[in-house]
């Protein structure tokens, strides 16, 4: 059947990019079956609590109203982990308290005092660590403590213990073998993890500390009692290093630091943009051996030897967003996505070779999703990373002298990177005859230091470079319709998607999702994590002043000449409402056509099924009237 490019019929509903949408958020071994949480849109996307014992069928651990759901940092992460027993510890999204649910109870008890905030929750040998948040303080106040798992902090809060607290950030909370020692990641109000930050090994009887030598560390473990391996990317590279943590005096003597040692180097990134708790780039197998991420655009999963030499690179089905999120034995729980598999939970047996889903990662039909081809674009400040997902429909066909209209899909952060996965949200429009390209454009990570750091200073300059580097690209090698080009985009991406449109003379339309449009705005209203982002993506103020007012695209608005839509959560702490508001209002005084939809009940990024789908429609109805086509039904 011969249909123009955008009306093809698909069998993919806006409906069902909820279910596709489904977020797995940690996994764990324990009671002899495997536990992970994952997200449930027709539920305003509450984080429930999963199990499967064997090959039985999955049941609810967490039922309704509870909701595993951390805030701190805004990005959460971490919150939730479960004991060997089946005792269930989370922090509830609504109070942000932990909780205990014991194995048969009827209802979970709470554990901490409400007021202040936990994330990344760690169980290791009968203790609970995690990051607290206390907003109520001035300045806020954040800490690495233990929980008692007993309840008896629930009334008192002085019952925690507090390893180490500040007003800076924690992460990845380690204990060593003996119980004797913890390491930790932190890092300063001043910069974002991924630019400077520090590990530390605090002795958990002395109060001593010992600091571990290290530009940008992540995910401290520990091999011994007294030796950690961790992550960091002095070389450019986030590779694996050894840390020999040496004999800690009793305070007030001062403790050396740690000697540190490269382990396994490659030209390739074991690790990324610390935006949320509990993420995990390599485990330690209970015989040494390694099991480790390798990302360079897309992800590879890599063996090492208790020396950290290169067994082998494992043969499995997903390449993207890779976390590695417990082990036993030689079998290991991985959440990932992947070019020809929907995202999902698997079991991997290092030794056997076997893979197993667990929960989606269903594999896809290659005549609707042959998945993404890696292509590179000149650009003004080098190459352009990006992944090309081109119209696939075998049921429909175009003229074949008629070119495709594309999407040029721009990742917010911007410190992160697409790694050309399948997704539900990209099939929608390939099936429809409209091709995506997701942009890995300059400070994206997965490409090395270098290239991230090519948007220092810079964002809203060497970002749109590339965005417009690849654009023009897809048109000069006949890939795309050169007069039917949007730019789509969230958070950072909209940012990029108005400061392209600002440019002019490439992109036809623009869907910004809760993007950024004033730079002085966002630094008086954005959250603490962020708080010191734009000094090095812009520059500090005041001195930088008006280089915010120059590059925000509200002082451009004038130039802006083809349609945008605009989507927008009502309860975005990331990037409020006025934001996108303000936007809006510049647009309809100028009369350029646009769209603004606000959806209550939403943060930053869509989770409830009834907005993921309004906002699929949205979008496919206002390209089709930018673009000429009538969506098929």
């Amino acid at each position: 059947m011969s249909s123009p490019h955008g009306s093809w019929p698909s069998p993919l509903s806006a409906a069902d990019l909820a279910v596709a949408g489904t977020k797995i958020d940690g996994a764990r071994y324990a009671l002899g079956g495997i536990w992970w949480s994952e997200s449930v849109p027709q539920e305003r996307g509450r984080m429930r609590v999963m199990r499967r014992d064997g090959e039985g069928a999955a049941r609810e651990v967490l039922p309704a109203p509870w909701n595993a759901r951390s805030r701190v940092h805004e990005y959460g992460g971490g919150a939730w982990t479960v004991a060997e027993d089946g005792t269930l510890f989370f922090v509830d999204g609504e109070d942000q308290r932990v909780h205990r649910l014991d194995p048969g109870a009827d209802a979970p008890v709470p554990l901490t005092v409400a007021g202040a905030q936990y994330g990344g929750l760690r169980l290791q040998q009968g203790r609970l660590f995690a990051v607290r948040e206390d907003l109520r303080a001035d300045p806020h106040k954040r800490a690495i403590v233990e929980i008692p798992v007993d309840g008896s902090a629930a009334e008192d809060d002085d019952a925690i213990v507090t390893v180490l607290s500040g007003d800076g950030f924690f992460a990845h909370p380690a204990l060593s073998p003996d119980g004797t020692r913890l390491a930790f990641v932190a890092w300063d109000e001043r910069h974002m993890p991924w630019e400077h930050a520090f590990c530390l090994v605090a002795n958990l009887i002395t109060g001593a500390h010992t600091p571990v030598p290290a530009r940008a560390p992540l995910q401290p473990e520990w091999i011994t009692d007294d030796e950690l391996l961790f992550a960091d990317d002095p070389t450019g590279r986030w590779n694996l290093h050894r840390a020999r943590i040496g004999e800690q005096p009793v305070p007030p003597i001062p403790t050396p630091p740690a000697e540190t040692a490269s382990f396994a180097l490659a030209d390739a990134d074991t690790g990324g943009g610390l935006w949320v708790l509990g993420q995990r780039w390599f485990r330690i197998l209970e015989d040494g051996r390694i099991l480790a991420v390798r990302t360079n655009g897309s992800d590879a999963l890599v063996l090492l030897d208790v020396d950290g030499v290169l067994l082998r690179e494992l043969d499995v089905p997903f390449d993207g967003d890779l976390s590695l999120e417990d082990a036993r034995g030689s079998r290991v729980l991985i959440t990932a996505q992947g070019r020809r598999v929907t995202p999902g939970l698997w079991e991997l047996d290092v030794d056997a070779g076997t893979v197993r889903a667990v929960r989606g990662g269903n594999p896809v039909d290659p005549s609707w999703v042959p998945g993404a081809r890696a292509v590179t674009f000149d650009g003004p400040h080098g190459p352009v990373h990006a992944f090309d997902h081109a119209p696939a429909n075998p049921d429909a066909d175009a003229d074949p002298d008629a070119l495709p209209p594309y999407i040029v899909q721009v990742h917010g952060g911007p410190t992160a990177h697409a790694s050309g996965a399948q997704a539900g949200w990209i099939t929608y429009f390939t099936s429809r005859g409209i091709g995506v390209l997701e942009v890995n454009y300059g400070g994206s990570t997965g490409y090395g230091r270098a290239y991230r750091e090519r948007l220092d200073g810079q964002w809203g300059i060497v970002d749109v470079d590339d965005v417009l580097a690849a654009a023009r690209g897809l048109a000069e090698a006949r890939i795309a319709d050169p007069v039917r080009i949007a730019i789509r985009g969230g958070s950072a991406g909209g940012w990029t998607v108005l400061s392209a449109l600002v440019r002019g003379g490439v992109f036809a339309a623009g869907l910004d999702r809760y993007g950024v449009v004033d730079l002085r705005l966002l630094a008086e209203e954005t959250h603490d994590f962020e708080r010191s982002y734009l000094d090095g993506l812009v520059g500090p103020l005041p001195e930088a002043e008006q280089t915010y007012i120059d590059r925000s695209p509200l002082t451009h608005t004038d130039r802006i000449d083809v349609p945008v839509l605009i989507l927008q959560g009502a309860d975005d702490a990331v990037v409020p409402p006025s934001q996108s508001e303000a936007i809006r209002d510049a647009l309809a005084d100028r009369g350029v056509p646009h769209e603004y939809r606000l959806f209550e009940g939403e943060g930053h990024g869509f989770r409830q099924a009834g907005t993921i789908a309004a906002a699929a429609e949205a979008e496919l109805r206002f390209l089709g009237r930018v673009f000429g086509f009538d969506p098929a039904p």
